[in-house]
């Protein structure tokens, strides 16, 4: 009998990681690299660097994988030197003391919830300014002692790397992430297996494993489905950040709010305070709901008012479609089984989530944000206003002015986004407690102090630093994707610490109009082209693989930056990422801005340059509307001249244009005999005096402190004291007043003139009568006169003002209320009248926007 040929199965392969054990005497080094207070502590990154220079250049600054990497007889080295043993014990002595510094009981604890976190160009589970603002949250909620957590995912492909192709199209490069080799661990259970999180998805389990990294003194848990216990269709949850289809983000963000929660809970970690950085996190305040009123024996209502006492909700977002909306039925298969969990019905569970309840709208996750969070928040006073604008149809019968959205305006964590030789000058010459009290303007003041030709000479060492960082990271690369290598050489060469450095580096959307510059090729030419004053422009920035429009802008201006004119002046830098971030905005003289206002919402690019002496030139929109001071940089204006965006972009590049050759480039360029601009240093001292101090993390932190956790803390303790005895109470009153609400009746409202037919007279004082019956309505009611006026400008209406009824008496059932006013501006006014609920226990109206108009 012949044998057979064997028919051998493929190959089984389990993928291990092979790496250096450190000895005992080197477990600090572990400790350290654990821990991401290396990140903004200068002399941790140093110690890792003077183990292996190259190593760690080929790590990108990975210490763990570094440690991972290095051989047994270069560990035996490094303990046998006894230089780098002791700096190693120095540094791992102040990680230690910084440790070991115990939280701020003061202050409010908080569990914050974010879609991305960017804390290293290491962790790539970060997109933008979103993330970036989140990991500066983190890193200073650690230096300032407060107890906060983070939640969110750890992404196995983050998001893309970015490379070019030959002709300048944007490729978009996943790349998977080895978890082993990252500075994070994983949560164990007692027994040494991974601590699994089960979350109940439509139909099955989704299972989750928990990784934590240490943000210096702040925990951030990260949530894995890339797990063998889940189907692929699962495992792709935290495989991108967003990627994927309407579906796919559904599934990431009930994971981020229904999982987060679940996760928080099996860690045993209860705060006082829940914050969603954008609407992403909103459906935490679902499973919230649902933990209070399955333990706590709480009805649905009750429930609310305690959910919504504690949660905060961040809006970054400037245009309704920015926002997260899903349809009615993607939603109802992933949320259905929630209303029978609350004891609602479903219908009114999805009009929690509905500008216009009983509508067929898409279910918004901002607006169930929006009515589950007693505060929100824009993150500029620009923003903020815009916010109120666009949430107004949530809450109708009330002007966008009135509405209780404030606004807490970014700022950037001062010590990650200081290169590390303005950091060095700070402490020299502003004292070592500097970076301690980074709120007191009189510490930044002692700039005027210093010599104007040191700031210079600092200001020059970091452009050369960021040329070098250019020549080293980007040779390889556009010898790869440039096609010609005479060119990349040249590009290379004119690459000049003399001449006026111009930077724009941000995501390419549309709306951020990276083309501007680019509007008067001719005139753009002549610019750049000036051999008695050289000026180079340096652009990056990523578009996202779905937006046709930015990676054709992107294509455009790489093409422009390849023209014999342009060569070497317009320079595009591919794969923008928070290490060419950092030496970007540290590197070049004047940092561009120019979005389509009011769509920045804050922009933080800006104030990171801010925190290393480069000037802003920018659109007055987002965080500059606020932060411009003349002779501290420069401002498109704020006003627009012409509807037609066409038309007014057109004026916006020559304006543009004209700044630049009138009064930018001659400042930098007006040298004094020792070769250097006492105007310029001028202006960067205004900038780091006048501006700076006002857009640090610290003082963001702060203002959240200040303007929103502790009203919070303060409330919601109020609220849960006694089994809920104050909760259950307001609920059963808003209980009573909705059911009742449209039984009470105007019994008479009468005016001391008929102002009506004649209208109101300057001077005059007027007197209106209000008697309100309100049957079986029980508690108290307010009436006020609101008058307005049309803005032509912003086709908005103004309030002029609010004159609040006095109530005079009351008698059974009814109430007797008196205004007395006198009109102040004379032209068309509207003047309206309105009856509200009122309470003393309501934080603001809208927190219970029961609103009646009513007729003189």
């Amino acid at each position: 009998m012949k044998i057979k040929a064997n028919n051998a199965n493929s190959p089984i392969w389990k993928e291990v990681y092979a790496h250096s054990q450190l000895p005992k005497e080197l477990q600090p080094l572990h400790e350290i690299a654990t821990n991401l207070w290396w990140v903004w502590n200068h002399e941790g990154a140093k110690l890792f660097g003077s183990i292996d220079k190259e190593l760690w250049r080929s790590t990108e600054g990975n210490p763990v994988l570094m440690l991972q990497s290095l051989s047994y007889n270069r560990l035996k080295e490094i303990m046998a030197d006894k230089e780098f043993m002791a700096e190693m014990k120095k540094v791992h002595a102040n990680f230690k003391a910084y440790m070991d510094v115990k939280p701020d009981k003061t202050k409010p604890s908080v569990a914050y919830f974010s879609m991305e976190y960017g804390l290293t160009n290491v962790l790539k589970i970060y997109s933008g300014g979103l993330g970036v603002l989140a990991g500066d949250y983190l890193k200073e909620a650690s230096d300032s002692n407060i107890d906060l957590c983070g939640v969110g995912f750890l992404y196995r492909y983050g998001y893309f790397t970015q490379s070019l192709s030959l002709d300048g199209q944007q490729i978009a490069n996943y790349e998977a992430q080895k978890f082993n080799a990252l500075p994070l661990t994983q949560v164990m259970q007692a027994d040494g297996e991974p601590l699994t999180l089960e979350v109940p998805y439509p139909g099955r389990t989704v299972f989750v494993h928990i990784w934590k990294v240490n943000v210096g003194r702040i925990p951030l848990y990260l949530m894995d489905t890339d797990i063998p216990e889940n189907s692929e269709w699962d495992r792709s949850i935290t495989h991108q950040l967003y990627g994927g289809d309407w579906e796919n983000r559904m599934k990431q963000e009930y994971l981020l709010g229904i999982g987060g929660i679940m996760m928080l809970n099996k860690l045993g970690i209860k705060k006082q305070i829940y914050h969603c950085n954008e609407g992403h996190a909103a459906l935490i305040n679902a499973q919230r709901l649902v933990d209070y009123i399955q333990n706590e024996k709480l009805t649905f209502n009750e429930a609310l008012e305690v959910v919504r006492a504690s949660a905060l909700y961040t809006v970054h977002t400037p245009v309704p479609a920015g926002h997260d909306y899903f349809e009615e039925s993607l939603f109802g298969r992933y949320m259905g089984e929630f209303p029978a969990k609350l004891g609602i019905s479903w219908q009114d569970f999805i009009d929690m989530g509905r500008e216009n309840p009983g509508s067929n709208e898409k279910f918004s996750m901002s607006v169930f944000a929006l009515n589950t969070c007693q505060e929100a928040n824009g993150v500029s006073w620009l923003h903020g206003k815009v916010s109120q604008k666009m949430f107004a149809p949530v809450w109708k019968g009330y002007f966008p002015d009135e509405l209780h959205v404030g606004y807490v305006t970014n700022g950037v964590h001062l010590p990650t986004w200081a290169a590390t030789e303005m950091k060095k000058f700070y402490l020299e010459k502003f004292g070592k407690d500097f970076f301690n009290n980074q709120s007191d303007k009189t510490y930044w003041e002692k700039v005027y102090d210093i010599p104007t030709v040191e700031l210079w000479e600092l200001r020059v060492a970091l452009k050369k630093k960021l040329i070098e960082y250019i020549r080293e990271q980007y040779r390889g690369n556009w010898l790869k994707s440039q096609g010609d290598p005479s060119k990349v050489v040249s590009i290379l060469e004119k690459i000049n610490p003399n001449a006026l450095l111009i930077g724009f580096g941000r995501r390419f959307a549309t709306y951020k109009r990276a083309h501007l510059l680019f509007t008067d090729l001719d005139r753009l030419a002549q610019i750049v082209n000036n051999p008695e004053r050289p000026i180079q422009f340096i652009f990056t920035g990523k578009a996202h693989p779905a937006d046709g429009g930015g990676q054709g802008l992107i294509k455009h201006i790489v093409e422009i930056s390849r023209r014999p004119e342009f060569l070497g002046k317009i320079i595009f830098l591919e794969n923008y990422d928070m290490r060419l971030a950092r030496r970007l905005i540290a590197g070049v003289d004047v940092w561009l801005n120019t979005p389509t206002r009011p769509l920045e919402a804050s922009g933080t690019s800006g104030e990171k340059a801010e925190m290393n002496g480069v000037l802003n030139f920018s659109v007055l929109d987002g965080w500059w509307y606020e932060g411009y001071k003349e002779g501290a940089g420069w401002a498109l204006t704020d006003k627009r001249t012409y509807d037609n965006q066409q038309y007014q972009d057109q004026l916006d590049a020559a304006t543009i244009y004209h700044i630049l050759e009138t009064e930018i480039i001659p400042t930098f360029f007006d040298l004094n005999e020792t070769g250097f601009s006492e105007k310029w240093g001028q202006h960067v001292k205004n900038s780091i005096a006048k501006i700076a101090p006002d857009y640090t993390m610290k003082r963001m932190l702060d203002d959240y402190v200040a303007r929103f956790y502790n009203k919070l803390a303060t409330r919601s303790a109020h609220l849960t004291d006694h089994q809920y005895a104050k909760a259950k109470e307001i609920a059963a009153w808003k209980e009573e007043v909705a059911e009742h609400w449209d039984h009470f009746q105007v019994e008479s409202f009468t005016c001391s003139d008929d102002i009506t037919v004649n209208g109101p007279v300057i001077g005059n004082e007027y007197t209106f009568n209000l008697v309100i019956d309100r049957h079986d309505l029980k508690g108290m009611l307010g009436a006020e006169m609101i008058v307005t006026r049309e803005n032509p400008e912003t086709h908005s209406t103004d309030i002029i003002r609010v004159n609040p009824f006095t109530l005079k008496k009351e008698e059974g059932t009814k109430l007797y209320f008196e205004l007395t006013a006198s009109p102040v501006q004379a032209g068309n006014i509207q003047m309206g009248f309105r009856v509200f609920p009122e309470n003393k226990e309501l934080p603001h109206r809208m927190d219970f926007a029961y609103v009646r108009w009513i007729q003189l």
